[in-house]
């Protein structure tokens, strides 16, 4: 098949797309035709191995130490909702292919969302002016890579169409407003898209993969004496629309509705240095952004980050390990595949208690002498990709939450956080306690609000003194984590844990306030 100008493409799909995002009762935003991963660019844009081969070689024709193409297919839609009624509808196509030369840690970059040989050549090109030395030799052939499948979907899956969604958001906003006379606002919406992603390196491999991905969420605002409270729930992730089943709507909706009910009864907790439990489940994001972040192995190539030095050595008490994985079914940081043609796996970081390794891309593992981890990840064809988190995580220990609990004696217990904000560097962070009670005699009593919690990374890790046996996954889909100006899909997780000193930022006056 002869290849498709982007333009061309764009106005024969946006015509059935615009159509349905803005028109009641419209069927599904679709391609010009579904096919099977494994054939798709090639039956669409005619990107067969050949061309693929010419680019590549294009892309070395200076030199350069290996070379691979980004091609991506991308279409999106959001359908929200406020108070029974839609106010928002709208979608987004993106298409198009990145170039990348690599010499050393030096990185030579083009794209184009035009898909004919004259514009890919020229941002092959592009990324080419890298070097100025003798042409490097591309792989003769490609052999295709056997990844796993940790989200499946059926073959011609092309998205959830907004009229799919329009009941499950009817639905949420009846069960908000039916659970209390509290609540006097809810908003809903569902944002979901389907990726396709084809990529070919110099040095012979080639991998396809669908990835559907999204989120259906609840808002909600209740009002009490004049005064009034926010929450928010999501569920979703790399899942086709078989996962939003009424139980999923209960749940979000039940959720945001308790969360915002019970900020009513919320104190502030007295400031201070106290221990801190970490409930199982949301918390993981501190482990994520306090921890994760400084394993990633380009900080540590850049010595910017304090594990830099801490490979082989002692970052934790033993019961402590901490796994990024890209192989949990239907998470929102499961790959198939990374963006380097790298299969998903599981990484242990920290293995009882001693930092094993880092999170790498292709280029930080030559740099390091190590295989790559399949962590190599990009926003979209206009970006290239660089070590980031999938699914982090810390395995569970043998007490029980109860113990856990008790072992505090007094403190606060986090059940969700908030605008957080750290230095990757120090490790140093700071996260607002969207949820959380106090822990008074070792036991859980009032909720609390108005709270930020603060501390450094690394000295948290070696202060978790205690472990429950209930790792739980945060299943929302709406996290993305954010670096160098790109976002990408993540997950996280984490047991019952007691971190044994933080620093809570609450209210001076003894047993906090109302």
């Amino acid at each position: 098949m002869k290849p498709i100008p982007r333009r061309k493409f764009l106005r024969g799909t946006a015509l059935a797309g615009g159509a349905l995002l803005f028109l009641p009762g419209i069927t599904g935003c679709r391609s010009s035709g579904s096919s099977m991963s494994g054939n798709y660019f090639l039956g669409e844009f005619g990107i067969d191995e050949t061309l693929c081969s010419k680019l590549l070689a294009r892309a070395l024709s200076r030199g350069g130490d290996f070379a691979d193409l980004y091609f991506e297919y991308t279409l999106s839609n959001y359908l929200g909702l406020e108070d029974g009624k839609v106010n928002q509808s709208y979608g987004d196509i993106s298409l198009g292919v990145g170039i990348r030369t690599v010499k050393g840690d030096q990185i030579g970059y083009g794209y184009t969302q035009d898909l004919t040989e004259e514009a890919m050549m020229s941002a092959a090109a592009t990324a080419a002016s890298l070097c100025d030395m003798t042409a490097t030799q591309v792989a003769s052939s490609f052999s295709r890579l056997q990844a796993g499948n940790y989200y499946p979907v059926s073959a011609g899956f092309d998205g959830i169409p907004a009229e799919s969604k329009l009941p499950l958001l009817q639905q949420i906003n009846e069960k908000c407003f039916s659970m209390s006379p509290e609540i006097v606002k809810v908003s809903a919406g569902f944002q979901s898209s389907i990726k396709r992603i084809l990529i070919a390196s110099s040095d012979g491999v080639i991998a396809e993969d669908i990835i559907p991905n999204g989120f259906l969420y609840s808002t909600v605002v209740a009002e009490r004496n004049g005064r009034r409270e926010r929450a928010f729930w999501n569920l979703g992730g790399h899942r086709d629309f078989s996962f939003y089943t009424g139980d999923v709507v209960d749940e979000i909706a039940t959720r945001s509705v308790d969360n915002a009910l019970q900020l009513f009864d919320a104190i502030q907790p007295p400031a201070g240095e106290m221990p801190v439990v970490l409930a199982p489940g949301m918390t993981g994001i501190l482990l994520h952004e306090a921890i994760g972040h400084g394993m990633e192995a380009d900080f540590n190539r850049k010595k910017t980050s304090t594990y830099s030095t801490m490979l082989g050595k002692k970052v934790a008490e033993p019961f402590v390990t901490i796994i990024d994985d890209g192989t949990n079914m239907n998470l929102a940081g499961s790959i198939n595949v990374d963006d380097e043609g790298t299969p998903g796996q599981k990484t242990l970081l920290v293995e009882n208690g001693i930092l094993t390794s880092y999170i790498h891309d292709k280029i930080s593992a030559r740099h390091y002498g190590v295989e790559p981890t399949g962590n190599g990840r990009r926003q979209d064809f206009m970006n290239y990709p660089m070590p980031r988190m999938r699914n982090t995580y810390m395995l569970g220990g043998d007490a029980s939450p109860e113990d856990v609990i008790r072992a505090a004696g007094n403190g606060i217990y986090v059940e969700s956080v908030s605008n957080g904000e750290v230095k990757i560097g120090e490790g140093d962070f700071a996260f607002y306690v969207s949820q959380g009670r106090l822990i008074e005699n070792g036991k859980l009593t009032a909720p609390v609000k108005d709270v930020n919690i603060m501390g450094n990374g690394p000295k948290m890790l070696a202060n978790i003194t205690m472990a429950a046996n209930d790792l739980e996954m945060s299943r929302g889909g709406a996290g993305q984590c954010g670096k160098n100006g790109q976002g990408v899909p993540v997950s996280f997780g984490l047991p019952t844990c007691l971190v044994k000193s933080l620093t809570v930022g609450g209210t001076d006056q003894k047993g906090g306030r109302s």
